[in-house]
């Protein structure tokens, strides 16, 4: 097939580079499905291009594209725009930022806008420059997309726009939905670690994820007495409330408490499956994936009910306010006695599920090329 005849689309993969999270999970799932199309031939850009290659492999239409620099402005004003302008990339995907002049289309996906919205949890200078950045961003894009309907709503209510966003919501991965032998995870994980039955909660450590309301309900309630809790996550922001108020805990609730900072996600794959409940408390998310992953593997999961996460209709027996410990507390418990979630899982992967988010994007961008 000769590659002039075919749409190109040049996708910033600047992410893969660092350590895995939320954006690389998106890019990864959405352009999986994405490269399916073969009337599109796609550039993928980043520094690791043999990372990319073990995620995206080698088709005809895939190409993988060596960036220069790791400054972020650099490749904003140098790295795309000569990729874009050698390759004649017809459009180029960004995350949050695209570079300040127009070489082709930009489509652009702002995950959230949680700053604006929710300033107490985000210093003074990340919120004063990622309003400029963002803002002119989504003006100066093409096509916006997000990843659900609250963060369309408060992007568009904040930054004023008046052209559509696209909706490309986040999935889970089918390795979450595969099946396993819970006992024996269960037995190798007490070997390695000396873990009992517990409580989980995946999430960065800083305060929007709200782990102090699960620790204090987990300790005010007596779950200790029967269950480990086990937080897992990179430390992300500031928690001192948190550390302060486990550091003055007994030695028997400090023993079962457990910090995993740094797993790989064959580690994180087997601590999600050995839990006996899963809970996300978060203040605030633009989707909110941890949730989804853990029910996904089948073990009972309780939610907050605000923001984005209110969209997890299939949850909402599950989800509780996050600023409300007996609440919380109460979900708990419906949810160790209520463990039948097959039905819930199923409705989830309907709802959620990349070939709908890839269609989407690809209804977004015929919007702006109808031919």
């Amino acid at each position: 097939m000769n590659n002039e005849r075919r749409l190109r689309i040049m996708v910033d993969c600047h992410k893969f580079d660092e350590d895995y999270q939320g954006i690389t999970t998106y890019i990864e799932g959405l352009y999986k499905k994405l490269v399916e199309q073969e009337t599109i031939v796609f550039y993928f850009a980043a520094r690791n291009i043999n990372k990319l290659k073990e995620t995206f492999g080698e088709k005809d239409n895939i190409k993988y594209i060596k960036l220069n620099y790791r400054n972020k402005w650099l490749r904003l004003l140098i790295d795309f725009p000569r990729i874009i302008t050698l390759h004649k990339i017809d459009f180029a995907h960004f995350q949050y930022i695209v570079p300040p002049f127009k070489f082709c289309k930009y489509i652009n996906t702002i995950h959230d806008v949680l700053f604006l919205d929710y300033p107490v949890f985000f210093n003074r200078k990340y919120i004063l420059k990622n309003k400029f950045l963002f803002k002119a961003s989504s003006k100066l894009s093409d096509v916006v997309l997000t990843v659900s309907n609250y963060s369309k709503e408060r992007i568009i209510s904040n930054f004023k726009l008046n052209k559509p966003v696209f909706v490309t919501p986040n999935a889970v991965n089918e390795v979450y939905y595969q099946k396993y032998n819970k006992e024996e995870i269960q037995t190798n994980l007490n070997k390695k670690y000396n873990l009992q039955k517990y409580f989980l909660l995946v999430s960065r450590i800083e305060p929007r994820k709200n782990h102090l309301l699960l620790l204090k309900t987990f300790i005010e309630k007596a779950y200790y007495k029967d269950y480990d809790l086990v937080f897992v996550g990179k430390k992300d922001l500031d928690y001192k409330e948190l550390e302060v108020f486990l550091s003055n805990q007994t030695k028997e609730v400090k023993e079962k408490i457990y910090f995993f900072d740094h797993v790989n996600n064959t580690e994180l794959l087997d601590l999600i499956r050995g839990a006996e409940l899963s809970v996300y408390p978060s203040l605030a998310e633009g989707f909110g994936i941890p949730p989804l992953e853990t029910l996904a593997a089948n073990i009972p999961t309780v939610c907050s009910n605000t923001t984005a996460m209110k969209d997890f209709s299939f949850l909402k027996e599950y989800q509780f306010n996050p600023e409300d410990s007996n609440d919380l507390a109460g979900k708990i418990y419906f949810a160790l006695h209520n463990k039948e979630i097959l039905p819930l899982i199923k409705e989830m992967k309907t709802k959620y599920n990349w070939e709908t988010s890839a269609n989407k994007y690809l209804e977004a961008i015929r919007f702006k090329n109808p031919n």
